[in-house]
Formats: structure tokens, C-alpha cells, sequence
């Protein structure tokens, strides 16, 4: 956990619970010191963002309501582009547009990136910049998967403010098709190793001759 993290996170209401709760002190020394600096992304955290095909982004109201949508696509349609930027293509959908809308009111969003089969998680905090696809081709073509044929209509520039590795704890293990495929092709595997080995071994107590190691 860094201060960017916890300076954005650890309003005075916030804290107000964590002494209500008698977790305050464990967390004082994140807001210790004068300044802030955004946080960079490292190593660790663009390898597990571009192992995603999803993410769950919230974005405030005019009207102060909170507003949280599943975005998914491709693995990896979630593009690192710098140390503090972030970018996705924003392919059509139902043409609410309620993400859109409140982001062109205020700019700030949350994330949360999760990874189900190995329970870890992700928040990041930024602000975003829409960028129409029309107007700035170039960038689009940054963020586009030739092999994802949704229609994108505008690119998401997400400048990252802070990031807070989450707890593992009430993270349900689940799988997606192709993780699932992944797993029973490598118990497959292991099975056949297992019939091969006891074929073996029973070949070697018929015929009386140590089966080879």
C-alpha cells in the first residue's frame, strides 16, 4: 500500500471508522509525510493487467450516484501504455452511455481488476480522457485487437493516480472456459502419466522384471 493509495482513500470519514474500529494506527503511517507523489506502475502490476479480459470501473453522477459496469474484451484489450497511463478502446453497446456521461463531468474512476483462479486483485484510482475514434485514428489503433470484431467508438485514457493491492480473503476461485480447458487438459496429462506408470508396474509384477525408472 502506498500514501497516493491512502491519501485519496482515508477520508476523514474514513478514518473516522478505522478509530471506531481500532484499525486507525495500523494505517497512520501511509499518511505520513508532506507530499504525494501518483503511483507508477511496476513490473508486477502491468503483468497482471495485461493478463486481464475484464475489469469493473466506477464513475460518479452528476447527481452524486455512484455507477459501477463490467467492462470486458480480449485478454489484454486493458493496455498499459506509459508507467501512469492506461488505455482501452470503448467498443459500442447498449448507447446508454452513463460511463461516458459522467466521466465528461468529472474525470475521476475507480477499477478493480480481478483474478479468480489465483484469488488477487487489483484497485487502481485515475482520471480518465475520452478520445474520439474519428478524430484521432492514431491512438485507436493503439488500443484495437484485429481479432475482436466489436465496433470501437472512441478510445479511454486512463492516467493512474494510485493502485492498492487488495486482500485475497472472500475471493471466490472461478474459472473461464478456456481456464477451465487449461486445467483439465493438465489433469489429462497427469492421468495418462498415472495409467502409463501403473501399466508399467503391473507389467513388472506379471513378468517378474523391476519396471525402468
Amino acid at each position: 500500500m502506498a500514501r497516493a493509495f491512502a491519501t485519496i482513500a482515508f477520508t476523514p470519514a474514513v478514518r473516522s471508522q478505522q478509530s471506531r474500529m481500532g484499525s486507525a494506527d495500523g494505517y497512520t503511517r501511509f499518511l505520513s509525510g508532506d507530499e504525494t507523489s501518483p503511483d507508477e506502475l511496476g513490473a508486477q502490476e502491468v503483468d497482471f493487467i495485461t493478463a486481464r479480459d475484464g475489469f469493473y470501473q466506477a464513475t460518479v453522477s452528476q447527481t452524486g450516484w455512484p455507477y459501477v459496469q463490467f467492462r470486458g474484451g480480449p485478454t489484454g484489450f486493458l493496455k498499459v501504455l506509459s508507467s501512469r497511463t492506461l488505455g482501452y478502446a470503448d467498443f459500442r453497446g447498449n448507447r446508454q452511455y452513463i460511463s461516458t456521461g459522467n466521466l465528461s463531468g468529472n474525470d475521476r474512476l475507480s477499477m478493480i481488476l480481478v483474478d479468480y483462479p489465483n484469488r488477487r486483485r487489483l484497485k487502481l484510482w485515475g482520471r480518465a480522457r475520452m478520445v474520439e475514434g474519428p478524430d484521432n485514428p492514431e491512438i485507436l489503433d493503439q488500443l484495437l485487437d484485429p481479432s475482436y470484431r466489436a465496433r470501437p467508438e472512441r478510445a479511454v485514457l486512463i492516467t493512474v493516480e494510485a493502485f492498492d493491492w487488495n486482500c485475497p480473503s472472500h475471493i471466490p476461485r472461478r474459472l473461464t472456459i478456456d481456464e477451465t480447458h487449461h486445467e483439465i487438459a493438465a489433469l489429462r496429462r497427469e492421468n495418462e502419466a498415472l495409467r502409463a506408470e501403473n501399466t508399467a508396474m503391473r507389467a513388472a509384477t506379471v513378468s517378474g522384471i523391476p519396471p525402468k525408472s
